[in-house]
């Protein structure tokens, strides 16, 4: 419910406009999630943080994981300072890549939380202080990055390029750490794209038809706002429109053309 809350809110608190196709773009963002959800795979079960540590160990995540970190260094000190204030790509593609690593802490404490009340000895475990560095980290910098964001750009727009980005970044991390496109068939593979590709048509119309004046009320004339033909006049027509001396100069003299 982000996106929809966020562009709502945002156009009757801070008054920023949600024209038709806007709201539109709402409805579609929650019919992909809604598709998405349903096709969505299964978790590879994880119960202890001997079987965290060993995912997380795994070449395929640690390949990815590095590359995510050198992503988010260059965002960070590199086009974070030069195009930050004018491209609302880069603060948000920070927060995104920043995101994988929050999602997998918070799975991570999670099996640590459960352990713990299940009488294990979680606090001993050297993952779970590492979750927790990595968990605080990842969010500061979320929470930073996001506000400079919304400080520059219309909120109804940051929060759906934010949901997108984050999501994709989510979604991968998901299939790469936990093994979920395993158990996947065609079809849930299939849903779960067109669940995506709604979600990012609806953000789509949310942002590109953003200043246009587009409601209920007003789009019939907006469907049929169609160029005046051109009106042919003849040489009368001209010869009066000439004689009005309420156009022409009164220090320019007054010049009549006849055409035959």
């Amino acid at each position: 419910f982000s996106v929809p809350c966020s562009a709502i809110l945002s156009s009757y608190l801070l008054g920023e406009r949600l024209n038709l196709l806007g709201k539109l773009g709402c409805l579609l963002s929650l019919v992909g999630s809604t598709v998405m959800v349903i096709h969505a795979p299964e978790d590879e079960e994880v119960t202890t943080l001997e079987e965290m540590t060993s995912k997380l160990k795994e070449p395929g995540f640690l390949a990815y994981a590095a590359i995510l970190l050198a992503l988010c260094f260059l965002l960070i000190f590199y086009l974070a300072p030069r195009y930050g204030q004018s491209n609302i790509l880069v603060y948000l593609a920070i927060c995104s890549v920043i995101g994988a690593f929050s999602v997998s802490s918070v799975k991570g404490l999670g099996i640590a939380i459960k352990g713990f009340f299940a009488g294990q000895p979680v606090l001993q475990h050297p993952l779970t202080w590492i979750l927790v560095i990595t968990l605080v980290a990842s969010i500061t910098t979320q929470i930073n990055y996001l506000n400079k964001s919304l400080d520059i750009f219309n909120t109804s727009l940051v929060f759906p390029i934010y949901y997108v980005l984050f999501t994709t970044i989510v979604i991968t991390t998901s299939i790469i750490l936990f093994k979920e496109w395993v158990t996947m068939t065609v079809v849930d593979i299939i849903g779960t794209v067109c669940g995506f590709l709604t979600i990012i048509l609806g953000v789509f119309l949310l942002h590109a038809f953003k200043d246009m004046d587009v409601s209920l009320g007003n789009l019939p004339q907006v469907l049929q706002n169609e160029q005046p033909a051109p009106v042919t006049r003849d040489d009368k027509n001209i010869l009066i429109e000439v004689d009005n001396s309420s156009i022409a100069p009164e220090d320019k003299p007054k010049v009549f053309v006849l055409y035959t």
